[in-house]
Formats: structure tokens, C-alpha cells, sequence
């Protein structure tokens, strides 16, 4: 069952739900508990993927008020993202620079969020003619499909975004777009020549079929791999961003020529400096006393609780597997 933004649930005996717009893929969510025990009130927010102010589509996040204790993301504690506006330009110089040598631009994506930004931004580009117009195949049933419910619900959208809806501009459609659930029509893009375009999942190339246009691109000098997203530690993404000289796919060792790219800049996750300001904002609304980092490797939550010291947040925990904590 959906649950509408902004409206209070009660879920349990003295425990009210409230969830608020998150802004980090379509639908994701603050979540707010009031929690009444033995005649004590404690207000626990859950922002454990937190969006960017600022991106393209979807409404910045918004600050819960009143809050004791905070639970959020910390993904990249430790780093900030480059301005959309640079990540466009970097965008455009790997694809003029692949299409140049005749390569084919492989782009691992997660279905929800990731491939419509990047989509997106490809409209963005063609319009403007900063890239050229070669095919751009979104080769994935599940973001076919997603993106399918993206069109539904443009209610969700930021002012910019739904204003070219309504203005006649789809955002997710341009000529030379294609959105490809065929097994057959699938298999045909892989073993086509020519420059193009391929958004394909898995996100951090652990599964799906990125990994086939993998087997055919890899060894391809012609070709790059841009990266888009975070990489998880021991995931095959990974080894490509670490830009191994071999890497194994579909259980074969494969030598790394294609070049690679990082466009962490298209990240929906939150960085430094949003995190600290989304934390600031939330103390100002109310009397927080807890800080709680999740969702983050060790690097990363280490500098983001130096940070939260040194911005004057009292209580600020990273708390392991099994770990208690009193709220």
C-alpha cells in the first residue's frame, strides 16, 4: 500500500508515522517517528538515502522539524560532487571523445533514478548540439518499466522538469532514443558497429545485462566505460573504477582497454556538504541530541562525524552490526 506524503499514520500503540519527501529517486522518503514510552516523547527521523538539492527531476529534500534524533546516509561523508553543470560538460567530452574513434559508450546504471538522470542529461546535450546524434539504447526490462512509472507521476517533479512536460517536452524521449525489454533486439545492439550509446543495469555491473555488452566492449580501446554511480567494495563496478588491468566477466579474465570514466557528479546521494547542511537544518527546526551514521564505509563516516564535531553536534555515533543505542 502507497502512503501519501506529509500525512500522519499511526502504525503501533504510541507510535506515529510521518513520511516526508526525501528527494533521492522517485518516491523515496524521510521517514518520521513520534514514539510515546512510558509517558516520554522522543522524535526519530530516518533519512538513510538522502537526495542532492539542486538536480534535475526531482524536488530537493525536504527538513522534518522537531526532531531528537537523526539517523542519515553517509555515503559521501568524505567527498563533494561536482556542480550538474560540470557533469554535463564531462558528459559530452567522453562521448565526442568515444565517437570520435568510433567506440561505443557502455554506461552501467541503476534502473530507478540513475537511468532517467542520465537520460535526461542526454536530452539536454542533443538539444543544445554539444553531442552528436548517435543511437542511445536504454537496454533494461526493469528501467523500461520504471521509467514507464516516471511518466505517471510528474507530480513529483521539480518546477524546471515539470514545466517542460506540460511546455510539450517529454524528458525522457528524444529522437534516436530507444528503450529495449527484447532479448533478440538486445543481443542485435551488442553485435552492432558503430558508435552508440548503452544504459543498461546493473549499477555496479554485478548482474543484468550490462554484463553482456561487457563481454563484447571491454577489450575495445575504442570504448568507454563511464561510470555513474557508487561502487560497492568487491563488486565488479569496482574493479573498473580501481581500472584493473584484467577484470572478470561471465567468469573469464578480460583485459581492461576500454577507457573508463567516474562521473560521480551523478550520484542521487547526497555529498559532504549536503549532508552538513541537511543536518544543520534539521537542529535549527528542533531540539535535536543524537546524531547516527549509516549507510556509509568506515572513511567516509569518520570524517563526516569530525565534520558534525567541529559544526557543534554534541552526540555523533557510526554505530556497527548488533550495536544498541539509546535514544
Amino acid at each position: 500500500m502507497g502512503l501519501p506524503y506529509r500525512r500522519p499514520h499511526t502504525i503501533a500503540p504510541g507510535v506515529g508515522l510521518k513520511l516526508l519527501d526525501a528527494g533521492h529517486v522517485l518516491g523515496s522518503s524521510i521517514v518520521v517517528l513520534d514514539v510515546e514510552d512510558d509517558g516520554a516523547h522522543v522524535r526519530i527521523a530516518f533519512a538513510v538515502d538522502l537526495g542532492r538539492k539542486g538536480l534535475p527531476i526531482l524536488r530537493d529534500p525536504e527538513i522534518p522539524g522537531g526532531i531528537n534524533c537523526l539517523i542519515t546516509e553517509s555515503t559521501y561523508g568524505d567527498r563533494r560532487h561536482a556542480p550538474i553543470e560540470e557533469v554535463d560538460s564531462a558528459l559530452a567530452e567522453a562521448v565526442n571523445r568515444t565517437v570520435r574513434r568510433g567506440g561505443k559508450i557502455l554506461i552501467p546504471a541503476f534502473a530507478l533514478e540513475r537511468a532517467q538522470e542520465v537520460v535526461y542529461a542526454l536530452k539536454r546535450l542533443r538539444a543544445a548540439q554539444r553531442v552528436p546524434s548517435v543511437p542511445v539504447y536504454v537496454d533494461s526490462p526493469l528501467t523500461v518499466k520504471l521509467t514507464d512509472v516516471f511518466k505517471m507521476h510528474p507530480e513529483c517533479y521539480d518546477k524546471q522538469t515539470y514545466a517542460r512536460l506540460v511546455g510539450g517536452d517529454p524528458p525522457f524521449e528524444f529522437d534516436g532514443l530507444h528503450y529495449v525489454s527484447d532479448v533478440e533486439e538486445s543481443k542485435a545492439i551488442a553485435a552492432q558497429p558503430g558508435p552508440c550509446i548503452i544504459i543498461a543495469a546493473s549499477g555496479m555491473c554485478e548482474a543484468g545485462r550490462i554484463l553482456h555488452h561487457l563481454r563484447e566492449g571491454v577489450e575495445d580501446q575504442r570504448n568507454t566505460i563511464l561510470i555513474v554511480g557508487f561502487q560497492a567494495q568487491h563488486t565488479l563496478g569496482r574493479r573498473i573504477v580501481e581500472r584493473h588491468q584484467e577484470v572478470k566477466v561471465f567468469g573469464v579474465m578480460r583485459r581492461l582497454a576500454a577507457e573508463v570514466v567516474v562521473l560521480n557528479g551523478f550520484s542521487a546521494h547526497a555529498d559532504q556538504k549536503d549532508l552538513l547542511e541537511f543536518a544543520e537544518a534539521v537542529r535549527d527546526l528542533g531540539k535535536l541530541r543524537q546524531v547516527v551514521l549509516v549507510h556509509g564505509e568506515p572513511p567516509a563516516q569518520n570524517t563526516l562525524m569530525a565534520k558534525l564535531a567541529e559544526l557543534g553536534f554534541p552526540t555523533v555515533t557510526a554505530p556497527s552490526p548488533g550495536d544498541k543505542l539509546r535514544l
